[in-house]
């Protein structure tokens, strides 16, 4: 009741002054600043009690039993983390970040803001008792979820709220890094996904006076102290082609290693406040051989930078424990950013890599903390497909100008390599795995989403060049194509094959032993499997033709199948119906943000109790209401007589035991 008679309050305020759009949104991004900065120094100042609290406290107490009782308090940390985790906050759609993407481009900016506290309570016990997490996502949430509850506090409309929301999180950033532009570009470049003129004024301000507030009480001095590390000479450049090179791989394998173990942890029928205490022993055993591994790790990356422990086996060790035990940690329920892992892991890649390159050439002089320096901000761009961010996070975390063009260099290497070898990053594979992908953080043109490999017809017969003529006659006549590849002997693509070359060669009178190879069109237009629709569709027409070969792009001469323009009437569907299944979610976030409960989607099996019924005749649990049913393209509104069938989605509200009861009523009854 307070917190709605507040609300009304300051919209009355708003309205007395009428205040315009940009001035109401100037007040509400300085409220977003100030209290996003105080809530990240708060946070951290309760990191370090936590961290007190564990070791000081909990661990001087246990290791009167021995040295080895250590590894104990992750899982006492664990424990308490699951408990708050499952009672205080509930299950979650994503973790973390990319549950703010999702509230952005779907759900209006609406989060559920009064979990915050629990939440950040839970990420400061899970770093302080040592879990292999960060601190940075947390923040970006607390920023968010200020930004949310003004926003929803004064009515806002869902632009505004965005806009606020996007604020937030580069507020939470600028406070967590004492970064203020990389909290701009991590908004932009990460949440928002576009670079907004609208969102940019309100952005920037509210990640200003939260560096302000950071800087008045904690100072201006960068997160890292780091030596002098110049750019000597450009031989240097191919050594960080070759940092580069190996930052891909590394980002690539640690997004799937945080999604597998994820997956693991997910599949063991545990209870859910038990895994974290699982985790966490997982956790202090490997402590126990490299502790460095625990934590955030900065203070492992101070002593890189200030050349103490380059030892390459111990920069190794610590690069796969970091590696192992932030995806138990992420996995097994401890809550936390994945930032501050990926850092480490990239300074202690990139100082390995300094210290081999240092004793091949000696005579280049070369500093290996300077490569630990470009690692960083290599892998970081790997794992959040974000270059613009880790480029400037680095240069503001460590104030030096001097080595930003390897830095530069080996960022754009690693984004290439990482994104060949994992589409999505650790954010947006989150958001994929449910049915969500965005495009510049929002649902884009219809065709944007769908790639040729989606919808190419693969049974494809095609032409060998040493066919005569008759033979490509009697294809087209028998398959009512106007065109087909042509192949040679050992399969691959030569060329292609119109009704257009068989005209012309017939109009000329061409001899009739002429063989295909020697009429049809070599020079090649082609498509790639991975490549969207829309591009495909604009290649076919500049060029006017009605079909495309589809190639692999790593063998342009390997035919994988056929695009054809019938095909896109198919494609066109799929879009719409993908579009349908966005909006469906968006009405789920929305559901769930308005509610505070959990927000359930179900699938109705062929062979359910429910299937050829009417909603009103199907015993529903007590505590679930059905909000809305998505039937292929369409969005149904639940009535009475609405008739259910198999293949249904069900969004619906359901608590406890009735979560479980609405998933027995839509499978399929086993006899």
């Amino acid at each position: 009741m307070k917190t709605t008679s507040t609300s009304q309050s300051l919209s009355r305020w708003l309205n007395r002054w009428q205040a315009s759009e940009w001035a109401g949104l100037t007040g509400a991004a300085l409220l977003v600043g100030l209290t996003s900065g105080a809530g990240v120094w708060l946070f951290k100042r309760l990191i370090d009690l936590a961290h007190l609290a564990a070791y000081n406290g909990l661990g001087a107490g246990l290791s009167r039993l021995g040295g080895w009782t250590i590894a104990l308090v992750p899982v006492v940390g664990g424990l308490v983390v699951g408990l708050i985790m499952h009672f205080l906050v509930g299950e979650e759609r994503h973790h973390g970040v990319a549950g703010v993407m999702e509230a952005v481009a779907l759900g209006g900016g609406r989060l559920r803001y009064r979990r915050m506290p629990a939440k950040a309570a839970a990420a400061a016990l899970s770093i302080g008792a040592g879990a292999s997490v960060g601190p940075e996502d947390p923040s970006v949430q607390i920023g968010a979820n200020l930004g949310s509850m003004f926003g929803q506090w004064l009515r806002l409309s869902d632009d505004r709220l965005r806009t606020l929301v996007v604020a937030g999180a580069a507020g939470g950033i600028a406070a967590a890094f004492n970064a203020p532009i990389a909290g701009v570009f991590f908004a932009l470049e990460i949440v928002l996904g576009e670079l907004s003129s609208g969102a940019l004024g309100a952005v920037v301000l509210t990640a200003v006076i939260s560096a302000v507030f950071t800087q008045a009480v904690s100072g201006t001095q960068p997160a890292f102290r780091v030596p002098a590390y110049p750019f000597r000479s450009a031989w240097e450049l191919p050594l960080y082609l070759g940092l580069g090179l190996l930052a891909g791989p590394v980002a690539a394998l640690y997004i799937r290693a945080l999604y597998a173990t994820q997956d693991l942890f997910h599949g063991w029928p545990a209870p859910r406040w038990l895994k974290p205490a699982v985790a966490g022993l997982a956790v202090g055993l490997v402590g126990l051989l490299v502790p460095d591994a625990l934590g955030i790790g900065y203070t492992a990356i101070e002593r890189i930078f200030a050349g103490e422990s380059l030892v390459l086996l111990g920069l190794l060790s610590l690069l796969a424990a970091k590696l192992v035990l932030t995806a138990v940690s992420i996995g097994g329920g401890f809550p936390g950013g994945v930032f501050a892992p990926s850092l480490v892991l990239g300074a202690s890649l990139g100082a390995a890599y300094g210290v081999v390159v240092e004793r091949l050439f000696p005579a280049l002089n070369i500093a290996a903390p300077a490569f630990a320096m470009v690692g960083m901000a290599a892998v970081l761009a790997g794992a959040v497909h974000a270059p613009l961010t880790a480029i400037i996070l680095l240069f503001e975390m460590t104030n030096d100008y001097r080595i930003i063009l390897p830095l530069m260099f080996a960022v754009m290497v690693s984004l290439v390599v990482s994104q060949f070898l994992q589409h999505d990053s650790v954010y947006t594979l989150a958001l994929a795995r449910k049915g969500v992908r965005l495009q510049r953080g929002r649902d884009v043109f219809v065709l944007e989403g769908i790639t040729v490999g989606e919808i190419m017809q693969t049974d494809v017969t095609p032409l060998h060049e040493s066919d005569p003529l008759a033979v490509a006659a009697e294809m087209f006549m028998r398959t009512r194509h106007h065109g087909l590849p042509v192949v040679n002997g050992t399969g691959e693509l030569v060329g292609v094959m119109t009704l257009q070359d068989l005209d012309r060669a017939q109009t000329n009178g061409d001899d009739p032993a002429r063989t295909v190879g020697q009429v049809c069109t070599r020079d090649l237009l082609v498509a790639y499997p991975d490549e969207t629709i829309h591009a495909a569709l604009q290649r076919m027409s500049t060029r006017d033709v009605g079909r495309l070969p589809v190639v692999a792009r790593e063998d342009p001469r390997r035919l994988l199948g056929v695009l054809r323009r019938s095909d896109l009437v198919r494609a066109y569907d799929i879009a719409l119906t993908r579009r349908a299944v966005i909006r469906h979610r968006a009405q789920q976030v929305r559901l769930g943000a308005f509610s505070g409960v959990s927000v359930e989607e179900v699938v109705i099996e062929a062979g359910a109790p429910c299937v050829g019924r009417r909603l009103s005749e199907v015993a529903w649990p007590r505590d679930c209401v059905i909000a809305t049913i998505r039937r292929g393209r369409q969005v149904l509104i639940p009535h009475g007589d609405t008739v259910l069938k198999a293949g249904d989605v069900l969004v619906a509200v359901a608590e406890g035991q009735a979560r479980e009861e609405l998933r027995r009523v839509c499978l399929e009854e086993k006899s």
